[in-house]
């Protein structure tokens, strides 16, 4: 009977023992640290080395905070920017705890931590935003220079206004690095160390978009207008030169047309000469010849022709007209020659 009551008694030590190490021993992992609370207040410095501790039992309580360095993935956020362009801008940052007694005593977890976080990097990034135009907020680098279409150089400098690019002062990376930096101290009071900022994507807003498209039409039109009225500018001078030349050429081809004719005119008159001027009848058988070609020009079927008795027309057209007789060779002269 004594021996199982004594038996009895060392169970119940034992697991009185048992229970006791179990509430007064904790491990502590690689990845983590560990705020030990007394009643819900911490107590002592953070345990941050990994292996086996002891705590009080049932008084004590571990509390594990992750050391690693987390992330913050920030809710997608319209804003203005300094030229009055709303524009949907979302965020990510990576951030780790530094100081974790501070940070139990002001969030007391990964969960406040993250809303505390996403107050103060999405009031910083509002206001980064805000203080700087689209393309500040659009381009990487302040020394990052756009593409440049070299056919539209002139044009750009004949109007300012079309294509043109405002000079980039800081760029996006410069703005993330102030945001960081801005939030990095007011984080600092909660114990988090804020390790990076960086835009993940910027959208146009929804209801701006259109107004992009058209601003975007309307410069592009602009464009086609000034190129189409340089292209009609130089079809009119093209169209004009031909025209200067045609007439250039048709006014020599005229003056040349004229040299020859004039020139073959006075060659057949020559000839003509040479011909009907060496002897009477030569000259009586040119005139009839030139009587008949005339009357071929100017007498048709219904020709009405009124003449005077004295005009040489009417010559060889009344029945006492004599047609020029030819001269026939005499004996003396040689008949071949008649032939040739």
């Amino acid at each position: 009977m004594k021996r199982n009551v004594a038996l009895a008694v060392t169970l119940v030590a034992v697991l009185v023992v048992l229970v006791f190490a179990s509430g007064a021993a904790y491990t502590v992992q690689e990845t983590e640290q560990v705020i030990l609370t007394q009643f819900g207040k911490p107590v002592g410095e953070p345990v941050t080395d990994a292996g086996l501790h002891f705590k009080l039992p049932f008084v004590q309580e571990a509390n594990r905070i992750d050391k690693r360095i987390l992330e913050w993935d920030g809710q997608r956020t319209e804003m203005p920017t300094k030229d009055k362009l709303y524009i949907s801008v979302d965020t990510f940052g990576r951030w780790r705890i530094t100081n974790p007694l501070e940070y139990f005593r002001r969030l007391r977890d990964e969960r406040s931590a993250q809303s505390r976080l996403e107050d103060i990097l999405g009031s910083e990034t509002r206001n980064a935003i805000a203080k700087h135009d689209l393309i500040e907020v659009i381009r990487t680098t302040k020394g990052r220079v756009p593409t440049r279409d070299e056919s539209l150089v002139e044009l750009r400098e004949a109007s300012e206004l079309i294509g043109v690019l405002n000079p980039i002062e800081k760029g996006r990376k410069r703005i993330e690095e102030e945001i960081r930096e801005s939030a990095k101290a007011k984080l600092a009071e909660f114990g988090i160390e804020l390790l990076d900022v960086r835009f993940k994507r910027i959208n146009y807003n929804p209801s701006v978009v259109e107004k992009i498209y058209e601003r975007m039409i309307s410069e592009r039109q602009q464009i086609a207008s000034r190129f189409r009225s340089e292209g009609e500018g130089e079809a009119a001078k093209i169209l004009g030169t031909k025209e200067r030349d045609l007439a250039g050429i048709a006014s020599e081809a005229y003056k040349k047309e004229q040299e020859i004719r004039g020139e073959a005119d006075a060659r057949a008159t020559e000839i003509y000469a040479a011909a009907y001027d060496q002897s009477p009848e030569a000259r009586e058988f040119y005139a009839f010849l030139k009587t008949m070609d005339t009357y071929g020009h100017i007498l048709g079927p219904d020709t009405t022709l009124v003449l005077s008795t004295d005009s040489e027309l009417l010559r060889y057209l009344q029945d006492g007209g004599a047609a020029p007789v030819l001269a026939t060779p005499t004996s003396d002269e040689d008949p071949s020659d008649d032939d040739r």
